[in-house]
């Protein structure tokens, strides 16, 4: 089975790249969703989370802009989280990768914000980078609720610059265009692959 990771900094696509593939039936594994779950009700994040960060839980769950609040800012408590965090998603991603053999996928997902930050690439076989202009970048993630630019700001400051992660890559989607451009890319890249 051949693993394709999928990156790239907010607001370059990802999300409706990865949807490109599932459209394909290509399974992908969302770190996202991944965490959100592990912080969400009964997750396996929550009780740790608490022990390094009293007070950042609220019933049973992980209350994320007081996680956020904590950590920002803070590198030594962002490298607490991401000890605590980064685990219990490899874990998961693990157990969707087992899933994917057992059912004889030739193709795989990992869709991976922090891929290249993280080392990640080592744990795949092709590395997708999607990639927008700046200014569409800018103004997709400023619609975001709740986004600001001084959050935007530090958001980026933790991410690889584009330029970097497309030179890293083994391919580029551009977003930038139109949708049906970006998903004719994938397309093509999934028939290469299969």
């Amino acid at each position: 089975m051949k693993i394709i990771g999928l990156t790239g900094s907010i607001g370059m696509g990802k999300s409706t790249a990865a949807n490109s593939f599932r459209r394909l039936r290509v399974p992908v594994f969302d770190a996202d969703a991944a965490v959100h779950a592990l912080q969400g009700p009964g997750g396996a994040a929550v009780a740790p989370v608490e022990a390094a960060f009293p007070g950042t839980t609220t019933e049973g769950r992980v209350n994320r802009e007081a996680l956020r609040a904590r950590v920002l800012g803070d590198p030594a408590a962002l490298k607490r989280l991401e000890g605590i965090m980064h685990p219990l998603v490899r874990r998961a991603e693990a157990r969707f990768l087992a899933t994917c053999r057992r059912r004889g996928e030739r193709l795989a997902v990992l869709d991976i914000p922090l891929l290249l930050e993280t080392g990640g690439e080592k744990r795949v076989d092709f590395v997708l980078v999607v990639s927008a202009p700046a200014a569409v970048q800018r103004a997709r993630v400023l619609r975001r609720r709740g986004m600001t630019p001084d959050r935007l700001a530090a958001i980026l400051a933790r991410q690889m610059p584009d330029a970097r992660k497309r030179h890293l890559a083994d391919a580029v989607v551009q977003t930038g265009q139109s949708r049906h451009h970006a998903q004719r890319q994938i397309r093509a890249l999934v028939r290469r692959m299969r």
